[in-house]
This record gives C-alpha cells, sequence and structure tokens, in this order.
C-alpha cells in the first residue's frame, strides 16, 4: 500500500524487493513504525511480471520451490494458484534425448533411468544416494559441512565425469547461471535438498504475484513508490527529488551495487547475469510443463511457459521460455532460436521474439567457500540485507531481511 503522508519513521527500509519487504514486515509487526521506499513503481525488484500485448512476462525466467522454510513461514501458497512443472527435465545429451525424472513423482519417466540410458547404474546408485543424504539430513548439517565447489562435491559424492557433464552440469548450470560449477556446494546440497522435498512452480500471475501478497500485508501508509533514494545522511535519507526522510535506523535492501553506493565501504561481491528470450509460436513445440536442458550449453534451460501457465500467452498461441548465459553477439537471438529448433525438433523462423530481459545481477556469485548469511550491521544505525548477503535465492532474500530486523530490534532494545 502506497502512503503519501505520515510521520517520520523509526526506520526506513530502502528497496522493496524481498528483503526489504521481510525486514519491514517483521518491524512492522514488531509495533516499529516503518517507512519503506522503492525506486520503481512496482513491488519486487527483480521478481517483477510485465503484462504485454496480452503475455505474461516475467523479467527473466525464475522458478518457485515450495519448500523454501521462508517460503512456508510468509508466503500464503493457495492463493498463489501455483502451477507446477513437471518433477524432472528432458535433457538433451550425446547420447539422445533422454526424460530425467524423480519415479515417485513421475512413474512414466522411469524408462529414463535405466542404466546406460543417460546415466550408469554406478552413476545412479551415488546420485540416489546424494539425493537421499540431503533430503533427509538437518538443513543445520548441511550447512556445517566444509565447503568446497559444486563440482569437487559431485565427484566426491562418486559422480563420473560423464555424468556431471551430460546431465548434472546442464541442470545446474540453469540454477546457478555459471556453467564452471564453482558454485559453493554447501549451497548446492540445500538447494538439492529443497528440490527433492518441493515443487518447482510458478503462481498463475506470474512472479511477481509473491512481492505483490508481502506488500498487501503492510500496514497502511508503509510503502512509497517512485521515490528513489541519493544518499544516506546522519539523520536519515536524502531522496533523489532533494526531500528528506529522517529515521534513527536505515535498512539498505537494494541490489548489490546501489548498496555499495549508498554505504561506502561495503565490499562488492561478483554476480551472474541472465537473458531470457520470449518467443510465441502457434503450436507448442512440446505439449507438456518440462523444462529442457542443452548439454551443449548453448542454451540454459528452455521450456513450454503457456503449458505451464495457460494464461500467460492469448488464446491460440504457445509462449517458449529460453535462458542463455549473456553474450554480446549481434546475432544472439538467431542463434539461441536455431538451437532451439534443434532442440525441440521444429522449424522456429516463423517465430515471433515477444520480449528479451538481461539481467545483469540476477544472482550473487557465491564460489566457495561462500557464507550463507552475515550480519546486516553495517555502522551504528545502519544495516544491509538481500540475497547478495546470504544466497542467491527467494529463501536467502526473506530470511536476509528476516535477520535485518531481528538485529535492528535487538540494538533499539540495547540502546
Amino acid at each position: 500500500m502506497t502512503g503519501q503522508h505520515r510521520p517520520a519513521a523509526g526506520t526506513i527500509v530502502v528497496g522493496a524487493g524481498l528483503a526489504g519487504l521481510a525486514c519491514a514486515l517483521d518491524l512492522s509487526r514488531a509495533g516499529r513504525r516503518v517507512e519503506l521506499l522503492e525506486a520503481s513503481d512496482g513491488v519486487g525488484g527483480r521478481m517483477r511480471t510485465d503484462r504485454r500485448d496480452g503475455f505474461l512476462l516475467d523479467r527473466g525466467f525464475q522458478v518457485f520451490n515450495t519448500a523454501y522454510p521462508q517460503v512456508k513461514q510468509r508466503v500464503e501458497l493457495r492463493a498463489l494458484r501455483l502451477r507446477p512443472f513437471t518433477p524432472g527435465v528432458v535433457a538433451h545429451t550425446p547420447r539422445g534425448v533422454v526424460r530425467l525424472a524423480d519415479p515417485t513423482r513421475c512413474p512414466r519417466a522411469v524408462s529414463g533411468l535405466l542404466p546406460g540410458r543417460a546415466l550408469s547404474a554406478r552413476d545412479l546408485t551415488a546420485l540416489a544416494a546424494l539425493t537421499t543424504r540431503d533430503l533427509l539430513a538437518p538443513a543445520a548439517l548441511l550447512k556445517r559441512r566444509p565447503d568446497r565447489s559444486t563440482a569437487e562435491a559431485l565427484t566426491r559424492a562418486g559422480l563420473s565425469s560423464r555424468a556431471v557433464e551430460e546431465v548434472l552440469r546442464p541442470f545446474l548450470s540453469g540454477v546457478f547461471l555459471e556453467d564452471e560449477l564453482e558454485t559453493s556446494a554447501r549451497f548446492f546440497h540445500l538447494v538439492w535438498r529443497s528440490m527433492a522435498r518441493g515443487t518447482l512452480c510458478l503462481p498463475a500471475e506470474g512472479i511477481g504475484a509473491v512481492p505483490r501478497q508481502l506488500a498487501d500485508g503492510l500496514p497502511e501508509g508503509t510503502l512509497r513508490l517512485d521515490t528513489p533514494v541519493a544518499a544516506l545522511t546522519d539523520t536519515g535519507v536524502l531522496l533523489e527529488d532533494g526531500g528528506e526522510r529522517p529515521a534513527a535506523t536505515v535498512v539498505v535492501a537494494t541490489d548489490a551495487a546501489t548498496a555499495v553506493r549508498l554505504l561506502p565501504g561495503l565490499p562488492l561481491p561478483g554476480h551472474r547475469a541472465v537473458t531470457t528470450y520470449y518467443h510465441a509460436t502457434g503450436t507448442p513445440p512440446l505439449p507438456e510443463p518440462t523444462l529442457v536442458t542443452d548439454s551443449d550449453s548453448a542454451v540454459l534451460n528452455t521450456c513450454v511457459l503457456s503449458e505451464v501457465i495457460p494464461t500467460c500467452a492469448p488464446r491460440g498461441t504457445s509462449l517458449v521460455q529460453t535462458s542463455v548465459l549473456p553474450s554480446d553477439r549481434p546475432d544472439g537471438e538467431a542463434a539461441v532460436r536455431e538451437r532451439l529448433g534443434a532442440l525441440y525438433g521444429v522449424d522456429t523462423a516463423d517465430w515471433d521474439l515477444i520480449a528479451t530481459y538481461r539481467v545483469e545481477a540476477a544472482l550473487p556469485a557465491m564460489r566457495a567457500p561462500w557464507p550463507l548469511s552475515r550480519t546486516t550491521r553495517f555502522a551504528e544505525g545502519r544495516y544491509v540485507c538481500g540475497d547478495h548477503r546470504a544466497t542467491g535465492s527467494v529463501q536467502g532474500a526473506l530470511a536476509s531481511g528476516g535477520r535485518a530486523a531481528r538485529e535492528v530490534l535487538a540494538d533499539s532494545a540495547g540502546r
């Protein structure tokens, strides 16, 4: 809810992404006066959804995991009208196309798990053991493990280089937005655990429905949109329009680059970028809500999004999303379209390009060793939160925002 005038806040939260929303909600529920300032015209940060010419377009392809603890705690899942993906992938490997899925959820995919189809008997055993350990182990135990790269963790788990290169790397590259698997193994195990426990899906109104639901829980007058912050002052914040907003405490819950600008001296983490293409076609090239991976790494993943959310495209039209690692090649979209023709086995020449989203800082670069959580305290009365302060996930952003609220309240009580 957007308010025009309200008394000076005890705390200003800068940025209405997931971290800022979680922080503002927790502080408000604790009885603290909060003002949430957002530079853009809507909440969600990178989790925004656009409506364009009858299409529903997330600003970069994302999936929503129902197993994250913060999601279970904060989100009313039923209200999102979640639409699930198939619990598995169609993997294009040098040995052919193979369907890989959890046989307990998708019995028809059992044939893809037969030894020799994509994974050897030894690899199937190793992958089953890894999944079982992550599924059953307490999250606290996974967090305490020595950290290393995901690539090293998969090798230590007994998986062959063929299994990693042909099957696991193509899938995980789409999760981590990097193809070297240098991402923290501790983070990998937590993500793998959540995938085994939960459902990968999307809200019927797009990923932007998640932050909008959180924002609806804010007290009247808390949220101010179209209110960019130019700088922090000794007494609050300076707005870009020259106005000032006083507050004893300021929490910066923006993207990492903006946080560094507002809090000079804050370390700037590396980041991962991604480009997502949306194409429209008359006939679905794959008539099911299944993610497709590519061992050639020409694309990270692709799917017929209108098979997941039928209302994301006009009637009689199919919407195909494809995510790739960014490239400055002038023929980038043409090369992607050509590869999609091979992956789906169809002629893509008449597909219409609906939109292209390039997200420069889609995820923090979580190279091992990566701290899964860190304090939000920056200086007296100044705090910083976001997925770049935890893990690059919905879970990480929400948890960091919650931690900021706890530390603000604890410090206020100690004064």
